[in-house]
C-alpha cells in the first residue's frame, strides 16, 4: 500500500482555498437542482441536531482535492469544517447557533475500508474506514475537553485538556502563588458522553488459523451507545497512537480510532457486495427448476449421501421470514437443527462446510464454550477497573448461523445459557451493575454424539442424549445419523471417498462457494414469500389431523404442538425463498411436512407404545412413561404412610401387579430421586417429597 504523507495547509493563500472549498461545497453541491447540504443543514436545525452527516463520495466528485486534504488533514480539516457549518447555522437560526457549541460533520462512504490486521504507522493521524465486530463497550461516562479550576484566591484558570489526564495548574497567573488548593468548576468546564469500543475483525476475514485482531475505539456524544456488542460497524475515524502519562513516555504506544461517525451494519446484505451481473446471474439460477436440487448438491458435496440433512441445512441457509406483531411480539424465522451421530459420521465436517459457506457464521466447540463465551461476559478493564460487555458467540453471530459442535459434552449450567438465544432470539444479562438485552438473531446448527457411544434405538432421544428436553424442544428438526452396516451403502461409500481421493473435481460443488453465499444473502435480504391458501389449508390439515389420533383413542399421547406447525411454517417458506419464490405453494408446505413428519418418526416414538409422542422431546417423558412414573410415586405414598418409608422390594412386588417390569422400577426410582419428587429416608427405603 502507497505511503501516505501528512498535509497541513500552511500558507495563508491554501487556508484560503480550503475554506472557500468547503463553503463551495456545502453551498453548491446540488441533486436534482437541489442544494443538498443546505437543505440538510435546515433539517439538522428542525430537528435540534448538531451533527451533519456528509457522504464523502459526494466531495470526492465535487472537489478532489479537498477530499485529499481531508483524508490526509483530518483534524485540521473537521475543525474547518465545523467552523463554516456554525457560520451557516449563525446565518439561517441565530437563536440556536447560540445554544449549540459547535456542529459536527459527520463522515461516511470513504473511499477505502481497511482491515485491522492492515493498520500500520504510515496511517497515523489519516482519517480510515475499518469495519468489523463490536465485542466490548464500556459503560457511558462524561470526559472533560475544557477544565476551568478555582484557585484559593478566588481566580479562575482555564486547562486544555489532552488524552485521558487532566493536570491542575502549577502557579496561579494572577497571586503568582505555587501553593493552594486547585478546585475543578464543574459547571464552567465543558464535558462530553464518551464511550470506548473495542472493534474485532470479522471471522470471516480472518486468515486460517490466526488470532482475531482488534483495536479500541473513543466514540462521543450522539455515537454514544449507537453500537451494542455484536453489532457489525464500519466505524470513521482519526487512528491515533494512546498518549502517555507523566514525564517519561512509553516509545511503544497502542493505536486508536478517534470516531468520527459509526455506521451500523443491518443485513448481511451490506457485508456482501453484489453487483448487476450477481443479481442477474441470481435471477438466472432461481429459474432453473432443478435449482433446489442443485443448492442442497452444493452443500459438503465431498459427504456422500445424506440427502435430507444437507435439505434441511440448505432451508436453515435461507431462512424463515420473522414477524413482528402488531402488539410488539417477535416470531422467530431462524430454523434450528440438531444432528446427533454415531462417531464417524461427518457431522462435525458438515458444521465447518456451513461455517464457510453462510454469508454470516460462527463455529465453536461444546467442550471449550461456556455460557459467557456463547452469550455475553462482563470483563473488568485492567486500565479503569470498570466492567463492560463483551460479546459471545451467540451475540457475534447476529443475523447468521452458530455451528455448535459436540453440544453434549456443554457443562449443564453453560447449557442454560442458550435457552433464551434459540426462542427469544435476545441474551439478557444483569451482572456487576450493568443490565442490557443483545442481540443473537441466529439460527442453531448442533451436532453431539450419543451418551452411550452409539444411539440406541430401544431408548428414546431425551435416554440417548446427554441434552435437556428443555433445549431439545427448541430444534425444529433433529436428525439420527445411525452407523449401520449395509453391504449396498458401505460400497457406494467407499467407492465415494476412493474417487474422492482420485480425482478431487469430482468433488466440485454444483454451484460455486462464492456464488451460493451471495445467492442466499440475496433471498436473505429480498425474498419474503407469503402463505397461499392452498399451502395454508394442507398445514392446517396435517396438524389438526395429527392431533385428531389424540382424540380418536383415549388416553393416547400427543403427536404434535403448536411449536411443530410454527417450524412447519418456516420451514415452508425456506423451501420457498431457494427458489426466489414470492409465494408459498403446497409443494413448499408438502416437503416441510415430510421433513417433520420423518422428524417425529424418527426421533418422536414412543419405544415402549411405537406411537408418536411429541413428549420424548418436549418433555423428555413419553406419556407411557409418565403414567408407571405416577403409578410407582403413588405406590411409594400408599407403602411410605403404612411404615413410614417405602422398602424396593415391596415397591417392586406392587409395581409387579401393575405390569411394571423390575427394571423399568430401578430405572424410574432413580429419576424421581434425581427429580426431587421422592428421597432415601435409609438405605433402599424411600418416601415421597411431601
Amino acid at each position: 500500500m502507497e505511503e501516505r504523507t501528512l498535509v497541513t495547509p500552511r500558507a495563508g493563500e491554501q487556508l484560503l482555498d480550503v475554506i472557500s472549498g468547503i463553503e463551495d461545497f456545502l453551498h453548491n453541491f446540488k441533486v436534482d437542482g437541489k442544494a443538498k447540504y443546505r437543505e440538510l443543514i435546515r433539517k439538522m436545525i428542525l430537528e435540534g441536531r448538531f451533527d451533519i452527516e456528509i457522504d464523502f463520495n459526494d466531495i470526492m466528485s465535487h472537489n478532489p482535492k479537498l477530499a485529499e486534504v481531508m483524508i490526509k488533514s483530518p483534524e485540521y480539516m473537521l475543525r474547518q469544517f465545523s467552523e463554516t457549518l456554525k457560520k451557516i447555522v449563525e446565518y439561517e437560526a441565530p437563536d440556536y447557533a447560540e445554544r449549540v457549541y459547535e456542529i459536527i460533520p459527520r463522515f461516511r462512504n470513504l473511499p477505502l475500508i481497511f482491515k485491522i490486521r492492515d493498520l500500520r504507522s504510515n496511517l497515523l493521524n489519516n482519517l480510515i474506514a475499518v469495519e468489523g465486530i463490536v465485542v466490548r463497550a464500556s459503560p457511558p461516562k462524561q470526559k472533560i475537553v475544557e477544565a476551568v479550576f478555582q484557585h484559593d484566591c478566588g481566580n479562575e484558570v482555564q486547562v486544555p485538556v489532552t488524552g485521558d489526564a487532566v493536570e491542575r495548574p502549577l502557579q496561579c497567573p494572577y497571586c503568582h502563588k505555587s501553593s493552594g488548593n486547585w478546585k475543578l468548576n464543574e459547571g464552567k468546564s465543558r464535558f462530553r458522553d464518551f464511550q470506548r469500543l473495542v472493534i474485532q475483525e470479522k471471522p470471516e476475514e480472518m486468515p486460517a488459523g490466526r488470532m482475531p485482531r482488534s483495536i479500541e475505539a473513543d466514540a462521543y456524544d450522539n455515537l454514544v451507545d449507537i453500537a451494542r456488542p455484536g453489532d457489525r460497524v464500519v466505524v470513521i475515524g482519526i487512528l491515533k497512537l494512546r498518549s502517555g502519562n507523566g514525564r517519561r513516555l512509553r516509545s511503544l504506544r497502542d493505536m486508536y480510532i478517534e470516531v468520527n461517525n459509526i455506521v451500523v451494519s443491518q443485513r448481511i446484505l451490506e457485508e456482501i457486495e453484489i453487483t448487476k451481473e450477481d443479481e442477474e446471474k441470481i435471477r438466472e439460477l432461481a429459474e432453473d427448476p432443478l435449482i433446489r436440487r442443485k443448492i442442497i448438491a452444493s452443500i459438503a458435496p465431498a459427504i456422500h449421501g445424506l440427502w435430507d440433512i444437507k435439505e434441511a441445512i440448505a432451508l436453515l441457509l435461507f431462512g424463515g421470514v420473522p414477524k413482528i406483531l402488531p402488539d410488539g411480539t417477535k416470531i422467530r424465522g431462524d430454523i434450528h437443527i440438531l444432528i446427533i451421530g454415531d462417531p464417524g459420521t461427518a457431522k462435525s465436517q458438515l458444521l465447518q462446510y456451513v461455517a464457510r459457506i453462510a454469508p454470516r457464521a460462527i463455529y465453536t466447540t461444546g467442550k471449550g464454550a461456556t455460557a459467557a463465551g456463547l452469550t455475553a461476559a462482563v470483563v473488568r478493564d485492567k486500565q479503569t477497573g470498570e466492567y463492560y460487555l463483551e460479546a459471545g458467540a451467540l451475540v457475534l453471530a447476529d443475523g447468521g448461523i452458530a455451528c455448535i459442535d459436540e453440544i453434549d459434552k456443554m457443562r449443564e449450567e453453560d447449557r442454560v445459557a442458550i435457552h433464551e438465544a434459540m426462542e427469544q432470539q435476545t441474551i439478557s444479562i444483569a451482572k456487576a451493575g450493568i443490565v442490557a438485552r443483545l442481540n443473537a438473531r441466529t439460527s442453531v446448527l448442533a451436532a453431539g454424539n450419543p451418551r452411550y457411544g452409539r444411539y440406541l434405538v430401544n431408548r428414546s432421544i431425551a435416554e440417548n442424549v446427554n441434552l435437556p428436553p428443555t433445549i431439545l424442544s427448541r430444534f425444529d428438526l433433529i436428525f439420527v445419523m445411525r452407523d449401520v452396516p449395509s453391504t449396498e451403502k458401505d460400497l457406494r461409500l467407499a467407492r465415494h471417498i476412493t474417487y474422492t481421493h482420485m480425482r478431487e473435481e469430482d468433488v466440485k460443488p454444483t454451484i460455486d462457494v462464492e456464488t451460493l453465499r451471495k445467492y442466499i444473502a440475496y433471498t436473505r435480504k429480498f425474498v419474503r414469500p407469503t402463505l397461499s391458501e392452498e399451502a395454508r389449508k394442507m398445514l392446517e390439515e396435517f396438524f389438526v389431523e395429527m392431533r385428531k389420533k389424540s382424540l380418536e383413542v383415549p388416553d393416547s399421547p400427543v403427536a404434535i404442538t403448536a411449536r411443530q406447525l410454527e417450524a412447519l411454517i418456516r420451514l415452508a417458506e425456506a423451501h420457498a425463498k431457494m427458489a426466489l419464490k414470492s409465494v408459498i405453494t403446497e409443494e413448499d408446505a408438502a416437503e416441510a411436512i415430510r421433513l417433520v413428519k420423518s422428524m417425529l418418526e424418527s426421533v418422536g416414538i414412543d419405544v415402549e407404545s411405537g406411537e408418536i409422542d411429541i413428549d420424548v422431546i418436549m418433555t423428555g417423558k413419553p406419556k407411557s412413561q409418565r403414567e408407571k412414573m405416577i403409578i410407582i410415586e403413588e405406590i411409594v405414598r400408599n407403602l411410605a404412610k403404612e411404615d413410614g418409608c417405602a422398602k424396593i422390594k415391596a415397591i417392586v412386588s406392587k409395581a409387579r401387579e401393575q405390569n411394571i417390569e423390575d427394571k423399568l422400577v430401578e430405572e424410574v426410582l432413580i429419576r424421581m430421586r434425581r427429580e426431587g419428587l421422592i428421597y432415601e429416608v435409609r438405605e433402599g427405603c424411600y418416601a415421597p417429597v411431601v
